[in-house]
């Protein structure tokens, strides 16, 4: 069985130029939600302990680690480099972290689908590669019912969990990969599929600080920030302050400092909206930096709206990159 290498790319940035939904501190109940998820993986060892599975050896190529038998193919697929999937241990649904796929499996054109043929298959690569099955079965309504609401992956791409599916679910403790856990579900019409690479989450969150954004204009002549505005206003939040004020004591720690302030907006909406949209809120930081003792001399202030995209807006996590503030440093 041939494997195929999945490149997965995403960026996580802290905020948007014109984003529709500023985030904003999570209210108690989704606080208390969190908490009950970390506590809920922090416990997994106490019923399972994945050093009691043999490490395999097998050498399983790349992420995800298996395609689709002939005949097959995979639809409405999701990828995240890092998030959490939930997996049946003794019929309880429980969150693991990773690197996530999951896809509808549907016959391919001219094809039909056959359940005991995409079963078979999996089943028998997985116990060749040095799987081990850890659950065989369904989950209760009430155990749907209990853990449905925490799963943010639910809603499109191979949608598992439901208490009418029956869960095939393997790990695969691999030598060169580390864990890997493997669940699938079928009926007559179709299939679903979830593989998940067990990975240490990284944080990439750093705060904007003045010496960077000098730096960045220094090596780079441009800096790319991402600022907090009012939801389709040009009005900073409180976060966006701290970000213009990091921009004021670059400028005055450099006094020949002068810059051009570059709004971006995504493709969503009306143009003619976008790039008014950019102006405006590139002009209301160049008032903060000048209330804080900068020259207006020093400053521009442009509006290109969605004309200079960094990515293609073809997923949400490209819009995101694209919705900025750029610093461009004047000669």
């Amino acid at each position: 069985m041939k494997k195929k290498s999945l490149i997965l790319a995403i960026s996580v940035l802290l905020a948007s130029c014109n984003h529709e939904a500023e985030q904003k501190e999570e209210s108690s109940p989704r606080l208390a939600e969190s908490k009950e998820m970390v506590t809920e993986m922090a416990t997994i060892s106490e019923d399972f302990k994945i050093e009691d599975i043999e490490v395999s050896s097998a050498d399983i190529g790349d992420f995800p680690f298996l395609n689709l038998p002939t005949g097959l193919q995979a639809a409405n697929v999701l990828e995240k480099n890092f998030d959490v999937c939930f997996f049946p241990l003794d019929g309880r649904m429980v969150p693991f972290e990773g690197r996530l796929y999951k896809a509808n499996v549907v016959a391919s054109q001219g094809e039909d689908y056959s359940k005991r043929y995409f079963e078979k298959s999996i089943e028998e690569y997985l116990l060749a590669i040095g799987a081990v099955k850890v659950f065989d079965g369904e989950i209760t309504k009430e155990e749907y019912e209990r853990y449905h609401r925490k799963d943010p992956n639910k809603g499109g791409a191979g949608d598992m969990g439901y208490w009418d599916q029956h869960i095939h679910f393997y790990v695969v403790r691999s030598k060169d990969n580390g864990n890997i856990y493997i669940q699938y579900t079928s009926n007559n019409a179709g299939g679903q599929l979830n593989i998940l690479q067990e990975t240490v989450f990284e944080q990439t969150i750093t705060k904007i600080t003045s010496d960077k954004i000098a730096d960045d204009l220094a090596e780079k002549g441009k800096a790319i920030l991402y600022i907090n505005f009012d939801t389709e206003k040009s009005n900073l939040t409180a976060e966006g302050k701290e970000v213009v004020k990091e921009i004021t004591a670059a400028l005055h720690k450099d006094k020949s400092l002068k810059i051009s302030i570059d709004g971006h907006t995504d493709n969503t909406g009306d143009a003619t909206h976008n790039k008014r949209l950019s102006q405006d809120r590139a002009e209301a930081v160049v008032d903060h930096i000048i209330l804080d003792g900068i020259s207006q001399d020093r400053l521009i202030a442009k509006g290109f709206g969605s004309s200079n995209p960094l990515f293609s807006n073809d997923t949400e996590q490209n819009k995101a990159k694209n919705r900025r503030v750029e610093l461009v440093k004047i000669n």
